[in-house]
């Protein structure tokens, strides 16, 4: 069965220069936002292991563009945020005008940006579909690593359900809940490796 589509009435951004600003999308665009809960946990676990000011992000299948928002509202410069869907490209580069954000769209299915992308991105964060096959999550974490597209001490989290299992992949750190929310964390250490204890 394929996973509904729906929009979250009450997204927003919850911290940095735009903290507060409610994100209103047409709430036909085939998304799943991650929730505010599962937001606002995971910015806490990147908080403490990246400096938004230096870093180099890449936000995969971003639907409204939530992510990307956030990241930028926190100080990231260099933010790439990809969707294959037209309307979805389309409301995220509206959006990131209004906001003045630093956002490069890139209209594009994940896998095929991931073959042509180049250089490293020190945050990589993917937010597949739910219900797409345990292959295609596979897929999206060996191209990464295959075309060497984390930097040293970066990060690289997939949002996905209890029925996705992540933990048998090269580089699998830790993994974290939030209601239905699972997110994966993977990683190549450097001398700031991630605590899996945190």
């Amino acid at each position: 069965m394929a996973q509904p589509f729906y929009f979250d009435a009450h997204m927003r951004i919850v911290s940095g220069t735009h903290k507060g600003r409610r994100i209103q999308a047409p709430k036909n665009l085939p998304v799943r936002p991650t929730t505010d809960i599962g937001k606002e946990a995971l910015f806490n676990i990147l908080t403490h292991r990246l400096d938004f000011d230096e870093i180099r992000a890449l936000d995969l299948f971003s639907g409204t563009g939530n992510i990307s928002y956030e990241l930028a509202s926190r100080g990231v410069a260099d933010v790439t945020a990809v969707d294959a869907d037209a309307n979805c490209v389309k409301f995220i580069r509206k959006t990131s005008g209004e906001f003045e954000f630093p956002i490069h769209v890139v209209a594009s299915a994940a896998t095929s940006f991931l073959k042509k992308a180049s250089g490293t991105y020190d945050l990589i964060f993917a937010d597949p579909p739910y219900d797409m096959n345990q292959s295609d999550f596979e897929m999206l974490v060996m191209l990464v690593f295959e075309r060497n597209l984390l930097a040293a001490g970066g990060i690289m989290v997939i949002e996905h359900s209890r029925y996705t299992k992540m933990e048998a992949l090269p580089h699998f750190s830790f993994q974290r809940s939030y209601g239905g929310a699972y997110f994966t964390f993977f990683e190549i250490p450097d001398d700031d490796s991630i605590d899996e204890n945190t």
